[in-house]
């Protein structure tokens, strides 16, 4: 990790008086700098701090909002509760791996540009089958429309 990475979690732990019981005001703002949580960071942060890595590690691991993999540039959210299922959002699912050539457990394109996340409920089951791209909602999804919205978002980014 380079030396202003870490400046930057310095200027973050400095901000939160390097107070420990900050720890999640803390992880949440390294992760808005990395997108996710480095364990090297979190080494850093526990040390900063005088707690243990576990701790670190433990109160990172527990939050669903934290995640300790790398995530793309662009975040794909589809909906698999109960009314989004029903419209079948596995096809959805399975065509956004097809296009951007996701393998088994690969949620993330090797280059870094896609993210793809099952969640639950997005609350938005009028519009099922629904999903999200970065804070863009999509309802009535098929996989055509998929397809189509994915091939401009790699146009826009000169992929």
């Amino acid at each position: 990790m380079a030396n202003e990475n870490f400046d930057k979690v310095k200027q973050i732990l400095e901000e939160n008086g390097k107070d420990k019981a900050r720890l999640i005001p803390i992880l949440q703002a390294v992760q808005e700098v990395y997108k996710y949580l480095p364990e090297d960071v979190l080494n850093f942060i526990a040390s900063e701090l005088e707690i243990s890595p576990a701790r670190v590690y433990g109160v990172a691991t527990f939050f669903a909002h934290f995640t300790l993999n790398p995530k793309g540039k662009h975040i794909i959210k589809v909906c698999d509760g109960t009314a989004c299922h029903v419209k079948k959002s596995t096809l959805l699912i399975d065509a956004i791996k097809t296009k951007l050539n996701l393998k088994d457990n690969q949620n993330t394109t090797s280059d870094m540009l896609f993210t793809l996340e099952t969640v639950s409920c997005l609350g938005a089951c009028g519009l099922a089958p629904a999903m999200v791209i970065d804070d863009e909602v999509y309802g009535q999804v098929t996989p055509e429309k998929i397809n189509t919205l994915l091939d401009e978002m790699i146009k826009k980014e000169g992929k």
